[in-house]
Parts: C-alpha cells; structure tokens; sequence
C-alpha cells in the first residue's frame, strides 16, 4: 500500500502490439465494455449486469470472455482460463472501492496516531453532516482500533506573527529542518521499541493492515517512515500519509492514509481472483496488458492501483471520454458533463486541461489525493418520488437493483425511470428487461389523486409525471451551475456532454434549464466511463510538501526540486516500457495568498510565470487580486506516457462539412412512432429512429426519439439533431415559453424555485468562503447567506448557521424600516451588527445589499440579498472579541446600528476604519480591532458574495419575469407555514391538548421557563416566556432575534421532510416575551454569550417542552486568545486574535444514540485543522479526544463531550465563555443527565516551576505565559428512557422518534 511510486513494473505502451483493445467499466449496477476488434469496421459495445450470480461469477470477465470469444469465432467455455494472446491492452474502472466505502465493507484496520489524538477522525471537523438531523446520523469511521504513538513534533514560529524573525536551526539542536524548507521542532521521538511491542500485540489480535499518520509528517516523516520500516519488515501491509499524499492537515491526511488501508485489501482480493480467470495468472508477459484507471484519470498497472486512488475510478473514465471526444480545440467552447446513472449523476467541466482536486468527501470521508473534479447528485434513474408537504420530492433515496423501479414489478417504489416510461420516453423493446406498463399507470394514478385532494386545480397523472421530471432536472442543474457559475463561468457559454445510461432522456430538458444551446451526446455515451479508459494515457503523479513565498530567487529553488521530481516520474514510466518520446512531463505549484485557505494548483506555463497564472486564474475565479505575498505548499509533477491514440472524430469539423447540404430524413413506417409526452404540448406523435441506421449527416427535427442497443435520446419538440459519424448533436431552436400562472400555486415550479432559490444561496455561501481570507470564514465556515423579500422577510438560504438564519431577518426588516424610499439607492451596501438593528452578537457583521426595479420603478426595492459572518476580532476589551466578563456592550468591541459600507458603487474605507478600529478603542480598557486588513477583505468578500445573489435572481426574473418570482417567493414561505401548522396539529394531538411547559436554567441560576399553547384547529401556537429571568449582568442577554431564530431552528428539525427554512416557519407562532428580561434586554446590555450560549439554551428549553430529546451539551465552549491592541498607554501594539468552538455530545432521543464529539443545534462551524492550527499560532495542541462517559446514561446514552488541551508558546490573553459548567445537561424520560463541562488553566509557575491546576468556571479570562495550558472537558449529551440495567420505563405516549416523524410528516 502506501504510494505508488516506489513500484516497478513493466507497462506495455500498445506501440507495436496491435490486437484486440478492450475498455471495462464496472458498475455498481451495469458493467460497460467497449473493444476494438482487428478486422471488424465498428467497435463493440454491450453491458453486463454487474451482479448477475446464476449466470457468471464475475461480470467484467464474463465480458472478456464474450468479446474474446467473438474476436476468435470461437466461444470459449465458461470456466475455462481465458488466453491474452492477441489481446493489446485492457483497461478497466471500478467501483469496488468506492463500494466497499459506501457499505463500510473495508478490510480490518489499526490507526496508528500521534498520542493526544486517538479520536480525531470520530471528531472530525466536528461539524455534523445534515443540519436538521436530530439523530445526527453518521457513518462508522473506517478504523477497528487506534495505537496512540508516543511522539511529537511541531512547526517553530507562526505564519500569523506579525514580526516574524529568522529561525536558524543550527542553533538548537532541537530544530530540523522540514521537507517544506519550515524549521521543525522535535518534541518526543517515538520509542521504536515500545512500537514494536505494539505491532506485535496487533499482530496477534489478527490485524494484517495499517493506516500511520503523525502529526506535521508532511514536513518531517522521519518517525513515520522509521514506524514503517518496521511494520512492513514484520509483514503488515501499511499505508502511511506522508507516503501517501504529502499535504498539510492531519485530519484528511489521516482519513486518507485509513481508507488506503481500509480499501486496498478488498481491491487487491478482487484482482487477486480476477487474475484467476486468465492463463499466467496475468503475471507473466501478459501482466503489462492490463491497465486499471485511477481517480485522477490516469491508468496505472495493476500492483500500483491502490484503495485511495480507486474510490473515483469509474466517473473519472467519464471524464475522460467526455473531454476527449467532445471539446472543439479550435474554438474551445468549454463542456459541462453530465453522466446521470441509476442511484446519482456527476457532473464535471473542462476548458482544455483537467482539473484537480485535492481534497474531496465520499461517504463522510475527507480523502486527500488528487481527484478529477466531479460533483455528485444523488438523483438518478433509481432515485424515488415523494409528494410531501405541498412539494414534488426527488430523492435521495433509491430503489437500487432490487427491487429497482415500479416498473420492474418487483414491488419497488415510482422513480424517475418509471416517470420517463410512463410518458413515453423509455422504449419497452430497448430496455434491458421487461417492463411493466399497468403497475407504473396505477402507481402515478394513486399518487396523482393524493396530490388533487389536496388542491383546487386537478393535475393529470402525465403532468405529474413531468413535474418530477423537472424537479429532477432543478436538482441535477443545481451542481451544475455551482462548478460553472461558482468559478465565475456563464454555464450559458457551454456545451452540454450527456452520457450515461439516462442522460439522453434529459439532455434537451436539462440545457433548457441551463441556458445551453447545444447539446453533444457520443454514439457511446451510455458506456461513455468505459470508452473514456481506453483514451486515458498511464500517469505517474508525485508531489512534494513546500512553504516558501514565491520570489525570483525562490523559484529557482522550486525550479530545481521539480526537475528531480520529473526525473522520477520519467524513470517510472521508461520502466514500465515507454520510450523518451511518448513521454511529456507537466509541472505544477500550489499557491494561495498569505493569510488564505484558497490555493490553486498551477501549471507551469511557457508564456508567463507561475505568479502571473497564479494572480490572473484567481482574479477570475475569485474577483480580486491581494497586495499579499504568494505563497507556495506543494511542489507537483503529473509525468504522462502516451499509448497508441484511439481516432476519434471531431463532431464540429463534420458539422461544418454538412451545413448547407441536404439529406432525407428517413421515412417510418407506422411502426416506428410512438406517443411521447412534453410539457408544454401534451401527448404528441414521434418517430423513432436507430443511431445505426440513420445515414450520417442526417438532420431530426423533434419530437423524435433516437434509440440504441443501449440509450435513448429525447429530442423534444424545439430541438434539431443532426447525426455524425461518432456523435449525436443537438441544437435548441429559440422558442417562448408559455406564459406561467400566478392565480395558485403550482406544486411543481414550487418545487423547482425551491431548488433554484437554494442555489443562488448556495453559490452566494460559495463566493464567500472562496474570496474570504479569515480562518474563521474560509475555514470554520462560521458565515451564512439569504434572499429575503422586499419586506425583510427569508425567502431562502443555504445550510450554514442555524443561529443567523432564523435571525438575520430580523437585521433585513430593521434596515428596510429604517430607510423611507429613496434613500437607499442602486450600488448601496449596508453593515450592521447592533441588537437594536436585528443582530446577535457583536462578531456576528450583517452585510445587507438591497436590489432595485431596474425598469419601470427604479426606486423600488425588489428584495434583499445578505451574508452575516462572525469576524475573529472586532475590537472591545479582549482579544478575539468574545470576552467572558463583559457587562456593558461598549466592552465588545465595534456596535454598529447601520453604515453605509458601500454608497452608490463607492466603498468607504475610511468610515469602516473608524468604526471598527477608531471608536471601539475611545473606551476605557477597550482597543480596536486587532485585525483590520483581514475584517475589510472579508466584508468585500461579503459585497461580492451579494452581487452574486443579485446577479443569479436578475437571471431568474429575466427568464421568468419578476411578477412569478415574487409570487414563488412568497408561495414558498406559505408551504413551509403549511407545513409547520400540520406539525403542531400532530404534536397537540398527541399530547391531547394539553399545553407544554418547560423550565431549564442557566448557570448564574436564571431561569428561562416556556409555555406552549397550540390551537388544534388552525395549528397555531403561543410561545409564552413569562417568567424568564430578567437581564444578566453578565453577557448572556439575548436579543429578541435569538429567540426567534431558536423557535424556527427547533420546528424545522421536527419536520423529516426537506422543506425550505424561511419566514413561513414562523407565520403561525405567536411570541410572548417579556420586556427587561434576559431574551428582551436593554439596549446597552452586553451580549457577546448570547449567541452561542443562551441561544442553545433556548433551543434545550424548547425540545424540552416537546418532549423530543435529551439535552445536548448546550454550549458552543467559545476559546479566544491572542494579543496586541492598545496598551495601557495608548500605543497600538500589532497582534492577531483567535476564535474557535469546542464540539460536545449530543442528546439521544427515543430511537437514537447521541453522537460523540460534534457540534449540534444552534452551531455547526468547523473545528480549524491541528496542524493548521500549530502553523498559524504559537500554540502547541496536546490533545484532542473523545471524553469517555460523560454522556448521560438510559435506553439510549447521550453522546460523549471532547477533552481539548492546548498548550501557549508564548505569552497571551485566553479567554473562556461557556456554559453548562454548573447546571448539567438534561435527560429525557428517565435517561440521566450529561456530564458538565470543566475549563482548567494548567499554570507553570515562574517562581519555582511548579504546577498547579486551576478551575476557570465557566467564564474567565486570564494572561497564559509560555509552557500554561488552556484545558477545556465539554459537557455530554443526556440520555433518553431508563437504562436496562434499571426499572422498566413505563410506556411514553407522547415519544418523538425519527421513525415516527417519516410517517406523520
């Protein structure tokens, strides 16, 4: 295991060996082949079921076994090793890894980690997958059990000084220098004999695989590879991270270094037995004639095909296929590929060069290696079809295999392969089974009169069908336009590449959808993966860690470390047979500005230097260049050897051939029409055509179906398609669309502007975190972004933050109030961040951008679009602006009512430094904020975010008008009120009309106490907080948004089905708060806790009165330190300030176990990277871990808190603000309450170097000196029922279950 380059092997180059070509794609569901036969005029293409027992055993050598048998004129019998002679190369992607991932079907491992760190892959980045899940349902980490290594070392110095001093490592024999050119401290050595104890004792627990990951191996894997030398001399099998892909961050560097060893084994059994089927065994001469394809598209021989380069092996063929015989290399006109299977869809782009992606998530797993950038939907053919509250729902769940779709009669679920059959455009004769009309018609007739009871107009059951077909297309569109759109590409200026098994049945509908005028599907598109294998070239990728800023002089440093690295990469592939001229060799950077997580990887060039690629690639996809230095952290090199070239026909060079000429359609016989259903024309008659049999050159005018042995193709009534030698071509012809209705609401554009709502949030969320430079935005992911209406009210976000999306609403309404018409203008931008004008806490800034009528009324404000980000520092009286003692809000830093940050298109710098670093420092024992260059680039940032949204909803009223996007706008607040007024009807049901009433505290003792009244006629209710304590001289007070954002967050998890969060949620809530109390403070009452303490508490206080949960650990523990600002004589001292929040259980409810570890409810930002961390800040990390037992015990246990010990390597303020240190989390019907937090100052005394431990309660904020620990025990999740050791439980009438709320919502 372990990287591939240190493997020799020989590689036939297919250069003198003409034969028999054959390219496989196993699927999970249907494996395609593609040969080339000596002799014969046309390849041949077929698929195999993947999984087909009682007929062979394995699918991919059945195939072989048939193409051979046919390439010979022979069969050969089943069982019989199978002969290469004649055969030139095979070539093959599968899906095994990616399976065995999916299914955690992995071979046993041991993770072997730095001590302090046995959990950090169950932690993570701490944030939980799926926002609404209450049950936080995750995936089991790769891992059987962990080996904690003795050893430890850490980068010297940090990037954040701002007086950085040369650091000579010859004078401390402490310090090494790294791979990286970074000086590296050695802390501990590992005890290599203790090790070995350690392997032998795995050894003997029957464990054979490894995954190795220390922390700063990238830079220093000296201990690592000493570690290895080991194992592998004593017969483990190891995968070890530096090895593996040499980058920073231990947490996707570890993941990575599991699943190699986690998957390697199970793709090894599989080739092992594969290799069974053929004559040698494929170890002799014939070994070098198969190829296996990697997740970066590159093919490498069998004994280098590793688990972690495996896992995108199939969608990465498609890659390929589709840039290979679909991009125009004269005028290259960029391709959108879209390759829609049975369970999901990938889509990819490429403008000429493929890009890659270093760091990806599959099946919860964050894998570090290079990666064809393809994006995943989980809509496909199989993907099943719900009407749930008042919305077509489409997926994510599947039919799979078995029972597959309705119309396989297998008692399966309606899909989108029943909707495309029921209308016509799947052909019964065509498919690869039988179908089965009735079922489908009875399911959609069933369906369609649900849907009708619930509605004035009747729908049809083929309009039904159709508007899951465009709910589908809304879904699959939304990657699409983020991979485009999201890098600052018109998706409108593309070509559209379908290919697989049902992406002909969506290709004209889905380039509507998308702007796109032309359409390119390849005679292979359905096993367009496979084809693309056998144009792959073999690769040999290396790279290497760096930390240098790029200079003249760094470069030619860089210059000669990539030319080692190209004398390896070629070698590799001489050894492997190919000669010096089909060998080129392509260098690349990786580059990022200082201060940013956004790195790019670059390829050298011969026209500009890399700094110049670097800053015009980022002024394109970012919108901004920075006056900061560049850095660079790899060095890359892909060495590429290229095999005999498959000819592939260029579709535009025969298009311009036969403009103008002229050749007959076909005539059809009867026999060959069909009806076919379209949306805007009904049922209408359309021929249907053979791919093979229809002359080339030949032009279709829609309707009409173009079918083979293995797709079909829908060319709707607009449409036009002319036939070439190796490709389909389809051109939309301009038409109108029918004038769409706003008298009711229809489900189906509900549904669709639900999708495209969520896409204009999420690619504001996206510009964002892209053009941000705080680790807290670019990182942490500590932001959210939302389109509100004219009247302040949410329309839609996407999933960040539950605390802002329920409150910034209330920031929107405060600013459009405020401003009578005509005083905010085109090109305005606003900033707020005050209580009094809808925000939470001070770090929480609120950029606001209204958008103007650009017609007939110029004055009038459309809507709002809005971002709010928490900012490291805003100033105030303690570093990080989060301090634990504050009582008066001045002492937080910058307050901010409403600022014009943008005038009429003018950013006013000058009015943002007063108010961020010249006002908060007037205070006394206040300074300004500590980070300014950082605060102004992320409110531009901000700014350009916003643009994005007003530019994505100018698209959507241009293609719909702005009277049906107001309309949708307001019809998708009413479903989600709809929605959550059924809720409480079922709650006041089951709880048989009595009202709910819940009491929890806060550590000071002050009680929050909620009452709830639901009227079971209308599913209203009163949120009635009387009796809540009165405001805290603390800063827990609570602005009255929090409140609401709460309410909505708590309803909207207590509905299964995926509604939109907005304004609606809240339309039926009445809130009775009363004035003066901790949730309605003073004005000038502080209140930097309350947004991510009370806030949770409210939340607990709230599940508590429904009865759903126990408690979770109801605080986000908020750790600042850092220094600099004002001293106390009034000079500015440059500092820096950091912010992070500190997962914890969640609680468990009546069918579900609390998660360890994880951030829940109110909060969900990421955890910042160990080694990121330890790069940036003179901080040491001693250990971050599971804190065992501290959930609350019961009939499901509440989930375990985290120990977090982080050790000060130089003088600084830390400051602590938590809660649950003194009332301890809650359980629910008889589980027992959660463990409390604890926050510990380890202290070395100066005096006498003695140590003392000191409690900081729950709030504190103290001056650490060098070698002092900041040591922070979270709070566990309650438990839920008496544990079964005790007495039984009597039965809950009124337990919410995750089962439970699937059925009844």
């Amino acid at each position: 295991m372990g990287s591939y380059d240190n493997r020799s092997t020989t590689l036939a180059t297919e250069l003198d060996c003409p034969g028999v070509r054959i390219a496989v794609d196993r699927g999970g569901t249907f494996c395609d082949f593609w040969a080339r036969i000596p002799g014969r005029e046309d390849a041949l293409v077929f698929k195999l079921l993947s999984n087909a027992p009682d007929q062979y055993e394995d699918a991919p050598t059945e195939g072989i076994r048939r193409i051979l048998g046919i390439a010979r004129g022979k069969e050969i019998p089943k069982g019989a090793l199978i002969d290469l002679d004649g055969v030139e190369s095979i070539r093959m992607g599968t899906t095994v890894a990616t399976n065995a991932l999916l299914e955690r079907q992995g071979e046993r491992v041991a993770l072997m980690i730095t001590k302090g760190f046995h959990d950090l892959l169950v932690i993570g980045n701490q944030a939980r997958p799926h926002l609404f899940d209450l049950s936080i349902t995750k995936l089991d980490v790769l891992y059987e059990t962990v080996v904690e290594v003795d050893e430890r070392v850490t980068v010297e110095g940090f990037s954040e000084d701002p007086d950085p001093l040369p650091i000579d490592v010859s004078s401390d024999v402490g310090l090494v220098e790294g791979l990286t050119g970074e000086a590296i401290r050695i802390l501990k050595r590992p005890d290599l004999d203790a090790v070995t104890k350690d392997l032998h004792r795995l050894w003997k627990e029957g464990y054979r695989d490894i995954a190795l990951a220390l922390l700063h191996s990238y830079a220093y894997p000296n201990h690592e590879a000493a570690i290895a030398k080991i194992a592998r001399s004593m017969g483990f099998n190891v995968s070890v991270s530096s090895e593996l892909q040499p980058m920073i961050k231990i947490v996707p560097r570890a993941q990575s270094a599991t699943a190699d060893a986690y998957l390697s084994p199970v793709i090894t059994r599989y080739l092992n037995s594969f290799r069974t089927s053929f004559k040698g065994h494929l170890l002799d001469k014939n070994a070098n004639k198969f190829l296996l394809c990697q997740s970066d598209g590159g093919l490498t021989p069998i004994n280098a095909f590793t688990g972690l380069r495996a896992i995108l092996s199939g969608p990465a063929g498609g890659v390929i296929g589709c840039a290979k015989t679909c991009f125009d290399h004269e005028s290259r006109t960029p391709i959108l590929g879209f390759d829609m299977g049975g369970t999901s869809t990938d889509v990819s782009r490429f403008s000429g060069e493929f890009e890659h992606v270093f760091e990806t998530t599959t099946a919860q797993v964050t894998i570090q290696t290079p990666q064809l950038d393809v994006q995943t939907v989980a809509a496909g053919g199989g993907s099943r079809l719900f009407y749930s509250n008042g919305l077509f729902v489409v997926g994510p769940e599947s039919a799979g295999a078995d029972p597959g779709p309705a119309c396989y009669a297998k008692g399966g679920p309606l899909t989108i392969t029943d909707a495309n059959f029921f209308l016509g455009r799947i052909l019964p004769d065509y498919f690869a089974r039988p179908l089965d009309m009735a079922v489908v018609e009875k399911r959609f007739l069933e369906l369609t009169t649900e849907i009708n009871s619930q509605r004035q107009d009747v729908l049809t059951p083929e309009q039904v069908a159709m508007g899951f077909l465009q709910v589908a297309n809304a879904a699959m569109t939304r990657p699409i336009r983020s991979l485009s759109e999201g890098r600052g590409f018109e998706t409108s200026s593309h070509h559209l590449v379908c290919f697989g098994g049902a992406g002909g049945q969506h290709a004209t509908a889905m380039a509507r959808d998308l702007g796109i005028k032309r359409v390119i599907i390849h005679r292979y598109s359905s096993i367009l993966s496979a084809y693309g294998m056998a144009l792959a070239d073999v690769v040999v990728d290396l790279q290497e860690p760096e930390s240098v800023v790029f200079s003249s002089a760094a470069a030619q440093r860089i210059q000669g470390r990539l030319e080692v690295l190209k004398e390896r990469a070629i070698g590799q592939l001489v050894s492997q047979g190919f000669p010096a001229d089909r060998i080129t060799c392509e260098s690349y950077l990786n580059m990022r500005y200082r201060g940013s997580d956004s790195s790019l990887m670059i390829q050298s060039s011969p026209d500009q230097g890399f700094d110049t690629t670097f800053i015009t690639r980022h002024r394109r996809e970012f919108g901004f260049d920075q006056p900061r230095e560049i850095l660079v952290d790899d060095i890359r090199v892909r060495g590429i050897g290229k095999g005999t070239d498959l000819p592939t026909a260029s579709p535009f060079s025969e298009l311009n051939q036969i403009q103008g000429s002229s050749i007959p359609t076909p005539a059809l016989g009867d026999e060959f029409v069909r009806k076919v259903y379209f949306e805007k024309q009904g049922w209408v008659d359309a021929r249907i055509y053979h791919l093979n049999t229809t002359p080339k050159g030949t032009r279709l005018r829609g309707p009409a179906l173009v079918v083979d042995e293995t797709q079909t193709i829908v060319l709707d009534p607009d449409s036009q398609a002319s036939i070439l030698s190796e490709h389909v071509v389809i051109e939309l012809l301009d038409t109108k669309d029918a004038d769409i209705g706003i008298e009711e609401i229809d489900p189906i554009r509900l549904s669709v502007f639900g999708h495209r709502f969520m896409s204009v949030a999420e690619q504001m969320g996206e510009t964002l975190r892209k053009t941000s430079i705080s680790t807290n935005i670019k990182e942490r992911l500590d932001y959210s972004c939302a389109v509100f209406d004219a009247s302040g009210r949410l329309v839609a976000n996407a999933p960040h933050i539950p605390g802002h999306l329920g409150s910034m609403s209330y920031a929107i309404r405060y600013q459009a109030e405020r401003y009578a018409k005509g005083e905010l203008k085109p090109g305005d931008v606003l900033l707020a961040n005050h209580p009094c004008a809808g925000g939470t806490h001070l770090p929480d800034l609120t950029v606001i951008t209204p958008v103007f009528d650009d017609d007939d009324h110029p004055n009038d404000i459309l809507f709002f679009v809005a971002n709010r980000g928490h900012h490291a520092d805003i100033g105030g009286m303690a570093a990080g602006s989060m301090p634990p003692n504050s009582t008066e809000l001045w002492q937080e830093g910058a307050a901010i009512e409403s600022f014009k940050l943008v005038n009429q298109g003018v950013f006013d710098e000058e009015g943002l430094i007063h108010l961020l670093f010249e006002a908060p420092g007037k205070y006394p024992g206040c300074s300004g904020t500590r980070t300014l260059k950082d605060n102004i680039a992320d409110l531009k940032a901000g700014i350009a975010a916003n643009q994005r949204g007003i530019n994505l909803i100018h698209g959507l009223i241009h293609e719909y008008t702005w009277p049906v996007v107001e309309f949708y706008m307001d019809g998708i607040q009413k479903n989600a009120e709809n929605t959550i007024r059924a809720l409480l009807k079922v709650f006041s049901k089951r709880f048989r009309g009595r009202p709910l009433r819940a009491v929890d505290h806060l550590d000071d003792g002050t009680a929050l106490v909620l009452n709830i009244t639901i009227d079971p006629q209308d599913g209203s209710a009163k949120f009635d907080f009387t009796g809540t304590g009165p405001e805290a001289w603390n800063n827990l007070n609570a602005p009255p948004a929090i409140m609401f954002s709460g309410i909505m967050y708590c309803l909207r998890t207590m509905v299964a089905a995926d509604i939109p969060l907005n304004q609606g949620c809240l339309t039926p809530i009445e809130v009775i708060c009363p004035p003066n109390s901790i949730l309605k403070p003073n004005l000038k009452a502080a209140t930097v806790g309350s947004n991510v303490e009370t806030s949770q508490r409210i939340v607990d206080v709230i599940y508590k009165a429904f009865r759903v949960a126990g408690a979770s650990q109801g605080t986000c523990n908020n750790l600042t330190f850092g220094y600099g600002g004002t001293d106390d004589e009034g000079r500015v001292v440059k500092g820096f300030g950091y912010y992070e929040t500190i997962a914890g259980g969640s609680g468990a409810g009546a069918d579900w176990d609390g998660q360890h570890g994880v951030h829940t409810h109110i909060t969900n930002t990421r955890m910042t990277d160990p080694e990121t961390l330890e790069k940036r800040y003179p901080v040491l990390l001693r250990e971050f871990s599971i804190r065992a037992g501290s959930g609350g015990a019961g009939r499901h246990r509440g989930g375990d808190g985290c120990v977090r010990d982080i050790e000060i390597r130089r003088p600084m303020q830390v400051s602590i603000l938590s809660e649950r240190r003194v009332i301890a989390p809650y359980g629910m019907a008889g589980g027992e309450e959660g463990a409390r937090g604890i926050n510990l100052w380890v202290r070395n005394d100066p005096d006498d170097r003695s140590t003392r431990t000191i409690s900081l309660g729950g709030k504190a904020s103290v001056d650490m000196n060098v070698g002092d620990r900041i040591v922070v025990l979270t709070p566990g999740g309650g438990g839920y029922g008496v544990s079964p050791d005790k007495v039984a439980e009597p039965e809950l009438e009124t337990e919410f279950t995750i089962k439970d709320r699937v059925r009844l919502f």
